[in-house]
């Protein structure tokens, strides 16, 4: 009968709806964050800043403890310009949102309650494919996983998991409190609706998204790296001294800092790691070829301001 179908058709988008999760609904509450380090801690602090509970995952405690250390100190620069005049108040809003974040060792652990998982650590393929494989493991099937690589392919870091259909590239920018934007890449096997979820996600936490196919760089990266290494080409060639590019492109092209000020503060050891990658991969494209004057700085642990 009519009502007989009516229910099957209710129980039907009951069971259905029941079984996919709250995340297909694009509800993301929980994220483990792994790698407690300048962007695994950026990216922590404005999650918990709009009401997410986050967990922070680091092998090493002195990480962990650097962690909480920076996103309490960062939080209350925040809530200082915030509450100028109420120091009171600028203390319970750092205390409520630190509240909501939590440190640990297990990766596995924290991805067992996540409904998101962000990796954050170092840019080694293998070693995050080691990473992804134990989380794809321990996470319940709903969970999606992200990586915020800024050079590697997320195919070939999702290759190593069972959920390709569930892997995501959020790639943050440094320092994250404070940078606009997220790209938010997807791969040929991502599902449209994962995808749709994780970009609300990150205009949940105040980000503008810009939607990339998972081509190297995506889209700042695969022009600002060639760019800043045809800087270095330039002089090498000894067409102009670092010092005149940069004051060059500041003031004509209204760059904020200059190619070579960039290069130090990204770290010449970074950039040189990248084109490695990308040369590697695509052997036949001259704007991904390696410089003799990065690589001997690099040799010589000359790798910028950070040395």
């Amino acid at each position: 009968s009519c009502l007989t179908s009516k229910m099957v058709f209710a129980s039907s988008v009951f069971v259905k709806s029941f079984s996919s999760s709250s995340i297909a609904q694009g509800a993301i509450k929980n994220v483990a964050i792994v790698g407690g380090g300048q962007m695994g801690s950026g990216i922590a602090q404005i999650s918990a800043a709009v009401g997410q509970s986050v967990v922070v995952v680091d092998l090493d405690q002195a990480k962990l403890d650097h962690s909480r250390k920076f996103i309490t100190n960062s939080l209350a620069r925040v809530a200082k310009k915030k509450h100028k005049e109420d120091a009171a108040a600028a203390t319970k809003m750092v205390d409520d949102i630190v509240a909501r974040i939590s440190w640990t060792h297990s990766a596995e652990e924290a991805a067992a309650t996540a409904d998101l998982v962000v990796e954050a650590i170092v840019e080694d393929l293998e070693i995050k494919k080691s990473l992804f494989a134990k989380i794809d493991a321990a996470a319940p099937p709903s969970t999606i996983l992200a990586s915020n690589t800024s050079s590697l392919s997320i195919g070939d870091i999702a290759a190593a998991t069972n959920r390709k259909d569930k892997f995501v590239g959020l790639h943050f920018f440094n320092p994250v409190p404070v940078m606009k934007l997220l790209e938010v890449v997807r791969t040929d096997l991502t599902d449209p609706e994962v995808f749709s979820s994780v970009n609300s996600w990150g205009q949940s936490l105040g980000k503008t998204t810009v939607p990339c196919k998972d081509t190297p760089g995506f889209v700042v990266n695969r022009l600002l790296v060639p760019f800043l290494f045809e800087a270095v080409r330039m002089v090498e060639r000894g067409d102009a001294t670092p010092q005149d590019v940069d004051v060059a492109m500041k003031l004509g092209a209204g760059h904020p800092m200059g190619p070579f000020e960039l290069f130090d503060y990204i770290g010449h050891d970074t950039m040189d790691l990248i084109m490695q990658g990308w040369s590697g991969r695509y052997p036949e494209e001259t704007l991904f070829r390696r410089s003799e004057a990065v690589m001997k700085l690099v040799a010589e642990g000359k790798l910028g301001k950070k040395t």
